[in-house]
């Protein structure tokens, strides 16, 4: 059964990482997954905690915080430590076969950091700001999909990894937004 599921999961991975092959998104798919290229996202949401919380936005913000780290640590450190599944990048078999666009690094595969921690946040924020903003949490979701997919697409992670990583991270942001909600009164 793990077998299979590994080979469906590297031709999925095959698929959209030589199949998808493309200048565009040899182009864009290495930027969607730097973290610093959000910077002016993650301000914004600040910037409109702000404007509709106020001295609030402190506990919203801390919040996100907390539930990046834990998510983080929950991926990175311990899935990923525990599994130890290499990266396609990293695969013997998969030698000359992955179209690496970035950094392959030494660290493991499953499940995808990027993944829990952008969908965590994706689904806090749209949670956290739903009577506001109620087609944030749609958006947001295609954000976070967005670097996920690109994940697979540059040759550091398979699709399962992305997709385990997204359900956990919005389990995560769900649970977050639920908590901080009734914490600070914002439903």
């Amino acid at each position: 059964m793990i077998e299979t599921l590994k080979q469906i999961d590297t031709q999925w991975f095959l698929a959209v990482n030589n199949g998808m092959q493309n200048a565009l998104l040899d182009a864009v798919c290495p930027w969607l997954r730097e973290p610093k290229f959000w910077i002016p996202l993650y301000i914004l949401a600040a910037w409109f905690s702000y404007k509709k919380f106020g001295k609030q936005t402190l506990w919203i913000l801390l919040g996100a915080a907390l539930l990046v780290f834990i998510s983080d640590q929950f991926s990175a450190t311990l899935i990923k430590k525990t599994v130890m599944r290499l990266r396609p990048c990293n695969e013997p078999l998969l030698q000359g076969k992955v179209h690496l666009l970035t950094y392959c690094g030494s660290g493991f595969s499953f499940m995808s950091a990027h993944a829990t921690n952008h969908f965590a946040i994706a689904v806090y924020f749209g949670l956290m700001f739903k009577t506001y903003l109620p087609k944030l949490l749609p958006i947001a979701l295609v954000w976070a999909a967005s670097i996920a997919f690109s994940q697979v697409y540059v040759g550091v992670h398979y699709p399962f990894d992305v997709i385990c990583g997204a359900l956990t991270g919005s389990i995560f942001g769900y649970a977050a937004a639920k908590f901080m909600a009734t914490k600070i009164n914002i439903e």
